[in-house]
């Protein structure tokens, strides 16, 4: 075990750590994290779309559409916001003017989004105009959505990389001494946004290559397999981010640039089917991030709350004021207190239940929504609303949700218990030797 751990800490460890820090995995997680107020408020008015009480529910039909929108233009349009935040950050980390390569990323994936055909047929079919509408004039906004999160991943990078080579090589418009930073600015981004314009008009309508498409496409068995309905996919995604999170390394922060695309189109799919009225129960994906996270998190990675629990009875002084000091922050899903104070970090004791416990807890929830016991997540909220409430809203407030992950805590307890006997008894020996 102690070779185990070497290897880890010195192999495994900076790997992960420089993964981790790379630049443009860095300005995808920041990118697709800075939306996340929009998908929260989107994901209320998806309640009210589909209200759980019928009486309410009725009451709120002729106000739909418009109850609608407010969805449409949040979650609806997700992979156009995460352009900008991508870009964004991919240029504050250049220290090259984020607001500009913002705009000129965002123009890019317009530009790669638009239809090249000369007729929308979906309006014709749902209105009663007739006239043709000319290419470019029609921006279907569905091909604004988390489907196309990994074309704006793609489109945001090289619009920000053509940005910078261009600077690098001065390949710009420069001003005169005095002019405002601002006009300036624009000038040295008119050659790298007039690049960008030709690059992608180029690609998507000279060449007829849909990049959003494309990627969607290739990328969609991952997605199926890591957020979809595979239970060997989710029990990989627990297993990795706890795995991450004993060498000592934030899970979610190594795992976000890969996952989190995933997580966003999932949910998104799961939000869009239950705007229109599909059953929570017959949603397109089990393993989305809200999933994880009121089913599995319990108190934060590692469903630490149950050990939090034990500390707090426990009869070694320090894993008991441990206990005191870290029973608020988990209640509210922040277990950083307990990884690092216990600690679980390189501790090979509390490392097997850390990690088995999620598993375990992972195949139950699996096992409850297979069967109807519990529907599948169709809204999200944020991570430090306390589980079987988080649970409930975005499980359109079903209360065997709520029950499941009491159910699921009790669980966690049993599996925590015997490796925290032997854990405290290394601490009471320790406390008796000082």
């Amino acid at each position: 075990m102690n070779k185990l751990i070497l290897f880890l800490e010195e192999k495994v460890s900076p790997v992960a750590q420089k993964i981790g820090g790379q630049r443009h995995m860095l300005a995808v997680r920041k990118g697709i994290i800075s939306t996340l107020p929009l998908t929260l408020v989107g994901s209320f008015f998806v309640i009210f779309l589909n209200f759980p009480i019928p009486s309410i529910a009725e009451k709120l039909a002729p106000y739909l559409p418009i109850l609608d929108i407010p969805y449409r233009f949040t979650v609806g349009i997700l992979a156009l916001y995460a352009t900008f935040g991508i870009a964004t950050s991919l240029a504050k980390s250049y220290k090259l003017d984020t607001l500009t390569a913002g705009i000129v990323a965002v123009m890019s994936f317009i530009v790669t989004s638009i239809k090249p055909v000369r007729l929308f047929e979906e309006v014709a079919k749902t209105t009663v105009q007739t006239e043709v509408v000319p290419v470019g004039r029609y921006l279907n906004i569905a091909n604004l959505g988390a489907q196309s999160l990994f074309g704006a991943i793609v489109t945001a990078i090289i619009s920000v990389e053509i940005y910078r080579f261009m600077k690098e090589k001065n390949i710009t418009i420069k001003m005169p001494e005095g002019v405002p930073p601002e006009v300036s600015n624009s000038f040295v981004a008119l050659m790298p946004a007039a690049t960008n314009l030709i690059l992608f008009w180029v690609i998507r309508h000279m060449l007829g290559f849909d990049i959003n498409a494309t990627l969607s496409n290739l990328l969609m068995p991952l997605q199926s397999f890591l957020a979809g309905n595979s239970l060997f996919g989710g029990l990989v995604t627990v297993f990795l981010i706890c795995f991450f999170w004993i060498l000592g390394i934030h899970g979610p922060a190594i795992m976000g640039p890969v996952i989190r695309p995933f997580w966003e189109t999932s949910i998104a799919e799961n939000m869009d089917a239950f705007a229109n009225n599909t059953p929570a129960t017959q949603m397109p994906n089990i393993f989305t991030e809200m999933f994880l996270q009121w089913f599995v998190w319990i108190g934060g990675a590692g469903a630490t709350l149950a050990l939090v629990c034990l500390f707090l009875r426990s009869k070694s002084a320090y894993l008991k004021e441990l206990g005191k000091i870290g029973f608020l922050p988990g209640l509210f899903n922040i277990n950083e207190p307990i990884i690092f104070g216990a600690p679980i970090v390189m501790n090979p004791t509390l490392a097997i239940p850390f990690v088995l416990s999620p598993l375990v807890m992972t195949v139950i929830a699996y096992i409850a929504t297979i069967t109807h016991l519990i529907p599948m997540t169709v809204s999200r909220t944020v991570f430090t609303v306390p589980s079987p409430i988080g649970a409930m809203m975005v499980t359109n407030w079903h209360i065997i949700a709520a029950i499941l992950v009491v159910v699921n805590f009790f669980v966690s307890l049993v599996i925590y218990y015997p490796f925290f006997k032997v854990f405290e008894k290394q601490q009471l020996i320790s406390e008796e030797g000082e």
